[in-house]
């Protein structure tokens, strides 16, 4: 078990080398580099990564998986709102905006194997927590009536994410983020037809029950029905 200082000194070579990757990519980042940008020994090196260089790029990939998540806060932990929703979908955006063509993880995990159990765990463990937090995000706005109960929030979250993945995937290949954009807001206006139906559902239970939803001027319906059964312009909305 690592002491406290042990902990930091771990953290402290794999802070080094994110950043030796970041800058200089994985192929071209060697220990040597590692050992003189975090002023360790290489006996420190291997005293925390037995296993050397792919022992190494597997905690930096943790790292980094970890940062895609941290990046999105607070707006993925809070997604209770409309315009928290709004602002994830910004933070995201501007994100993958900033990494650019260039993604750490990605080309951490292609160097270790995409298809090593490994590389397979850690990517895992994203997706899994990434689509937990939409997942709670969804399911709070149906708790608060704003999503319509019916909605399946677990299988929406898994199509956001992989909307998501195929946007990031588009722009690193091309540099462009307008596919990622456009996979967002498609998805947020499927979401909010989902909080109309919810809106529409609620309507029809309280008229079913005998009772009259409270509506302001501006939200009346544009007719109403006279005594004599004839319909005729409500005047909230006649000069509309």
């Amino acid at each position: 078990m690592l002491t406290v200082k042990g902990i930091a000194t771990r953290q402290r070579i794999i802070d080094g080398a994110a950043a030796e990757i970041r800058a200089h990519g994985v192929a071209a980042t060697t220990l040597d580099d590692v050992i003189a940008v975090t002023a360790t020994s290489k006996g420190q090196l291997f005293h925390y990564f037995p296993g050397g260089r792919e022992e190494l790029l597997l905690a930096v990939a943790d790292y980094e998986s970890e940062r895609v998540l941290v990046d999105q806060q607070p707006y993925l932990s809070q997604l209770d709102s409309w315009a928290a929703w709004r602002s994830w979908r910004d933070r995201l955006v501007q994100r993958y905006r900033r990494q650019g063509v260039h993604c750490p993880l990605g080309t951490l995990i292609t160097e270790l194997g995409r298809h090593s159990p490994a590389a397979q765990a850690i990517t895992g463990r994203l997706i899994e927590q990434w689509q937990s937090d939409v997942r709670a995000g969804i399911t709070a706005m149906q708790q608060s009536g704003q999503i319509a109960p019916a909605l399946d929030a677990a299988r929406t979250a898994a199509a956001i994410i992989a909307a998501i993945q195929g946007g990031v995937t588009i722009l690193m290949s091309t540099g462009s983020s307008q596919h990622l954009e456009a996979a967002l807001d498609t998805m947020l206006l499927f979401l909010r037809g989902e909080a109309t139906d919810a809106g529409e559902s609620q309507d029809a239970d309280q008229r079913s029950s005998g009772s009259t939803p409270r509506v302001s001027g501006s939200s009346q319906n544009s007719t109403m029905t006279s005594a004599a059964g004839k319909k005729v312009t409500s005047p909230a909305t006649a000069n509309r």
